[in-house]
């Protein structure tokens, strides 16, 4: 396989691991990542990218269905077919230039890995789709021992097999925003003792019943977004409206109005759950992300303020529930009924709060019908949502923590006009195999959307459920 000759600088893959100029790079890529990342071979600058032909013949195993694993099959088949379409055999095995649009300069060359190891010379048994890649791979670096050769998969396992083998491997990085989970932006900034202690100058104005404050920025108040939240422990509460250079502007909250709000009946139970049902009531925040610990109240929460906005304010004409949980796309099909019955065993978790907000009525079973025939409450499989466009909707997206970054795109541009979007989930709870809290669609939507002027994002803490449920979360 020859290929063409690269000068190295830097990679989106992994900034740690950097060739040196003179020892060109070659990027295999795994199935798991075009299924991650769709555009990943795009995501290489200057570098080679290899499709080892395995890949291409899973691709092709998955492509059919309606799927979201089969959509983004068939999306990173078009991609390769549209870099890859009019070149010829040749230029096929040794590398077609990468163009990221019709003006812009080539970058960067994609080729398909056509040499594959005889048995005879085979690193590991052929009996596995991974580890014929790997022999592959093995094959290559000795016909090209002075080319850097580097796996990329999100498979832990494959990689671990790789470097027993010799080979570089490394996690697919492009859409991971943040290093460590702690980094994460959680929506608030917590001072102790008085905020306005570190504040040295304010000029304050009153505005339709509120005081807003500019304050000049401090140590703390360095990295701030939109309508993130500014408390201490003297009970201020301040939500940022405006960010300048050199300032911040805070609108200033009450503590116990925000305690004392209410939607369909129920009341937070502490300020973190105050703050969040203050967004989800905010007609004018359009993406909502909760991120808390099970039992958090990130679903209540979200779903007695969907109720509310949809059947006392009338903010919304309907309410859109969805989630993504393992075995979803295979499973759906072989459940009785109509796409929303099918979907009612995954979407328990909105059936059951929707029983909590109505658990001290005289009637529970009896008000919980009432709603469910009263609410226009819609529940949807992320198989159908694309292609789709819901108008004055309350977009529910339940564990949402399991979604990748192409996923969340693409449920989240359903949004149409008067419509808004709340995503929970919990990211010490990730069930999809080749995810972690710091790849997750949830963890890049947050980072992504930080700036947004009319998003915002909470991280609940506690575990309000129940005693039990708070310990189990802490020692389990």
């Amino acid at each position: 396989m020859p290929v063409a000759e690269h000068s190295v600088q830097d990679s989106t893959v992994d900034k740690t691991a950097q060739p040196s100029s003179e020892q060109p790079t070659i990027y295999i890529l795994d199935t798991n990542v075009l299924i991650h990342d769709p555009t990943a071979l795009l995501n290489f600058e200057e570098h080679h990218v290899a499709i080892p032909m395995t890949v291409l013949e899973e691709l092709d195993k998955l492509k059919s269905g309606r799927n979201t694993l089969a959509a983004d099959c068939r999306q990173a088949i078009r991609g390769i077919d549209q870099i890859l379409g009019g070149a010829t055999s040749e230029e096929v095995e040794s590398g077609v230039a990468i163009r990221r649009g019709e003006k812009s300069e080539p970058l960067g060359t994609l080729s398909i890995l056509m040499s594959q190891a005889p048995d005879n010379v085979a690193v590991l048994p052929t009996h596995l789709n991974d580890n014929k890649i790997i022999n592959d791979i093995c094959l290559l670096k000795k016909q090209y021992p002075d080319k850097r050769v580097v796996l990329v998969t999100k498979d832990i396992n494959m990689r671990l097999k790789a470097r027993g083998c010799g080979i570089d491997s490394e996690d697919y990085h492009n859409d991971q925003l943040v290093s460590d989970i702690e980094l994460i932006n959680k929506g608030f900034v917590e001072f102790t003792g008085s905020f306005w202690d570190s504040i040295e100058s304010v000029e304050t104005e009153a505005d339709a019943g509120y005081a807003y404050h500019r304050v000049p920025r401090c140590d703390r108040l360095q990295e701030v977004y939109p309508n993130q939240f500014v408390l201490d422990e003297q009970g201020f509460v301040g939500q940022v409206v405006e960010i300048t250079n050199d300032s911040i502007t805070l609108k200033q909250l009450d503590q116990q109005s925000l305690l004392e709000q209410e939607a369909w009946g129920l009341k937070p139970r502490d300020i973190y759950q105050a703050m969040a049902l203050h967004l989800l009531m905010d007609p004018d925040i359009h993406l909502v992300n909760l991120v808390g610990s099970a039992g958090s109240g990130k679903t209540i929460l979200a779903l007695a303020a969907a109720i509310e906005q949809t059947v006392t304010t009338k903010t919304y004409r309907r309410i859109i529930a969805t989630r993504s949980t393992q075995g979803l796309d295979e499973d759906i099909g072989f459940l009785p009924g109509t796409e929303e019955e099918k979907m009612e065993p995954w979407l328990g978790a909105i059936t059951d709060n929707l029983e909590a907000l109505h658990y001290d009525d005289e009637d529970c079973s009896g008000s919980v019908d009432y709603v469910l025939n009263k609410v226009p409450l819609m529940f949807k499989s992320l198989n159908y949502i694309r292609g789709r466009s819901f108008q004055h909707s309350l977009i529910l997206i339940d564990e949402s923590q399991n979604l990748t970054p192409h996923q969340i795109k693409t449920i989240v541009t359903r949004a149409g006009k008067g419509s808004k979007v709340v995503c929970l989930g919990n990211l010490a709870q990730i069930d999809t195999p080749y995810l972690s809290a710091t790849s997750s669609g949830l963890t890049y939507l947050t980072e992504r959307f930080k700036g947004f002027e009319y998003g915002g994002n909470i991280q609940l803490q506690g575990v309000p459920r129940s005693l039990l449920a708070e310990y189990a979360e802490a020692n389990l």
